[in-house]
């Protein structure tokens, strides 16, 4: 029936964001080809991430680094403790020491806000609507949605039906990405205050977003969100469908609070 098909697939649901939760780190580190960089290899890196870290009062994450020349970051791990922080070589390249060090404390900060957490209890609620409108358009399609003929033919029905079919994925879908874009704001901030230095992060927001929109990254979609900058070019995108906030209006933030007492 509509009901059983419906369990199921809220099982399915659950059960597929259960996973990503505790393998997603593993999954974004193997995808984007990062590889484990030690502190001897990247000294000056790993006394920047550990600087932060204490500063953050959580445990210093892992450190990873990607092999591309576009600069860009993530941060993964369920929780503070199994933190991970990847950078791209162009990362290390292009920025200076502060700017660096200002893209440390946002992803930092996405680890010490628990936002992988919240994104997966997002992409479940999200999944879990997604299924059971499914459900209902299997049902609507087969009949096996309502109990008896009149209530089927009801045009009321349908058209509410049908509407909702349509309106409520893309609503959900709407509110995830919304709350991708407030993380975003919050880590910039949170960042921020944690090396008290919000020019330098604005000013490497800036350098990334130039060279992200000049050089996407060849990345899967799914792991956009988990950038610093949207790693792939959006100039088609509508505001509402991105999962990062307007970069200027990051700047804009950052540079007022640069002119307050932090």
């Amino acid at each position: 029936s509509g009901k059983t098909g419906a369990t199921i697939a809220l099982f399915m649901a659950l059960t597929m964001n259960f996973i990503a939760y505790f393998f997603s780190d593993k999954i974004v580190l193997a995808t984007s080809g990062a590889i484990p960089v030690s502190k001897e290899e990247d000294p000056e890196l790993h006394a920047i991430v550990e600087e932060v870290a204490r500063r953050a009062g959580i445990p210093k994450p892992k450190v990873y680094m990607i092999p591309v020349e576009t600069p860009n970051a993530f941060a993964t791990g369920r929780n503070p403790k199994n933190g991970v922080v990847a950078v791209t070589v162009g990362l290390r390249r292009f920025l200076t020491p502060e700017e660096l060090k200002g893209v440390i404390a946002h992803e930092i900060a996405h680890i010490k806000n628990r936002d992988i957490l919240i994104s997966t209890i997002a992409a479940v609620l999200v999944g879990a609507i997604t299924y059971l409108v499914h459900m209902a358009q299997w049902a609507l399609m087969f009949g096996g949605f309502h109990r008896d003929d009149d209530e089927r033919e009801n045009p009321l029905t349908l058209i509410a039906t049908f509407v909702a079919i349509i309106i409520v994925p893309i609503t959900a879908t709407l509110i995830q990405l919304a709350i991708s874009r407030s993380r975003e704001f919050l880590a910039d901030e949170t960042g921020a205050k944690i090396i008290k230095n919000p020019g330098a992060l604005a000013r490497a927001l800036e350098k990334l977003e130039n060279w992200n929109r000049a050089y996407p990254l060849d990345v899967n979609p799914a792991h956009a969100q988990m950038y610093i900058v949207n790693p792939l070019s959006s100039k088609s995108l509508f505001k509402l469908f991105s999962t990062h906030p307007p970069i200027e209006e990051r700047i804009a933030k950052l540079l007022k609070m640069a002119k307050e007492v932090i």
